[in-house]
């Protein structure tokens, strides 16, 4: 079986909660009151750059995956609680890649 047979369904997850977070990043900045969102923003970049970071590594089969899958994890529950905050669609659908993501590294992290 190789990395990415077997890190599948989490790479996949952190992929799309890495694309759903830019995403609502670029959409917030469109936001009547930026500023308002700027903690959505910062949170969202934070959460797209562990999930990118977290599948490459999974990709290459790195001996670290399972520490990075508790910390994407961790950062991609804080960025659902955020996201879940705001009314905006993008930030609703943020939310719920995050909480995939984090649901699918939390079981690599076991």
């Amino acid at each position: 079986m190789s990395h990415t047979d077997k890190y599948k369904d989490c790479i996949k997850a952190c992929l799309d909660c890495f694309e759903a977070c830019n995403f609502c990043a670029s959409a917030c900045l469109q936001e009547d009151d930026v500023k308002m969102m700027a903690k959505c923003i910062a949170t969202d970049i934070d959460c797209a750059d562990i999930c990118a970071t977290t599948a490459a590594a999974m990709a290459r089969g790195s001996e670290h995956v399972g520490h990075l899958c508790r910390v994407c994890a961790e950062i991609c529950e804080a960025c659902a609680a955020e996201c879940e905050h705001h009314d905006a669609e993008h930030c609703q659908k943020c939310a719920e890649a995050c909480k995939r993501c984090a649901q699918e590294c939390r079981k690599m992290a076991a």
